[in-house]
C-alpha cells in the first residue's frame, strides 16, 4: 500500500500574490501622496506670488501718489523674503473734467499699476516655454485717481 502524499507548496503562491497585491496597492498610495504634495506646494506658492503682486501694487501706487513718479518695468527683488521677482508697470493719464471754479478745469490724473510676480529670477512675466513645471505667475493691478486741489478724487 501507497502512503497519500500530502501537497506542499499552495501557501507560499498565496503569500507571493498577497505581497505583489499588497505592493502595488503601497506604490499607488506613494504616487497619489506626492502628487497631492506637490499639488500643495503649487497652492501655497500661488498664494506666496499673489501677495508678491500685491505688495507690488501697492508700491506702485505709493510711488505714483506719493513721491509723483511713474515709471515702467520697475523690478522689485523679494528673492530673499519669500522668492519671488515683482514687475510693476506704473502708466499715468491726465484728463480735464468739470471745473473747480467758473472758467477752472479740475484737473485729474489716473495712474494705473500693473505687478506681475512670479518666482523666476528674472523680469516677470516670463516666457511660457522656459517655466519650469513649478513655475507660478499672478497679476495684480489698481487704479487710482489724483487731483491738484483734492488729492484723491471722490464721485
Amino acid at each position: 500500500m501507497r502512503s497519500r502524499q500530502k501537497q506542499r507548496g499552495f501557501g507560499v503562491i498565496a503569500a507571493v500574490i498577497i505581497l505583489v497585491m499588497l505592493s502595488a496597492f503601497a506604490a499607488a498610495v506613494l504616487r497619489t501622496t506626492s502628487g497631492q504634495q506637490a499639488a500643495s506646494n503649487l497652492d501655497i506658492a500661488s498664494s506666496n506670488a499673489f501677495q508678491a503682486a500685491r505688495a507690488g501694487t501697492e508700491w506702485g501706487l505709493y510711488q505714483a501718489l506719493v513721491l509723483n513718479t511713474c515709471q515702467t518695468n520697475q523690478q522689485l527683488n523679494l528673492a530673499a523674503l519669500n522668492g519671488f521677482t515683482v514687475t510693476v508697470n506704473c502708466s499715468r493719464i491726465t484728463i480735464r473734467e468739470g471745473e473747480t471754479a467758473p472758467g477752472q478745469a479740475e484737473v485729474k490724473t489716473i495712474f494705473t499699476v500693473d505687478a506681475v510676480a512670479c518666482n523666476t529670477a528674472g523680469p516677470c512675466p516670463t516666457n511660457a516655454s522656459a517655466a519650469t513645471p513649478d513655475y507660478v505667475e499672478r497679476r495684480h493691478m489698481a487704479a487710482a485717481c489724483m487731483t491738484a486741489t483734492l488729492g484723491a478724487c471722490y464721485n
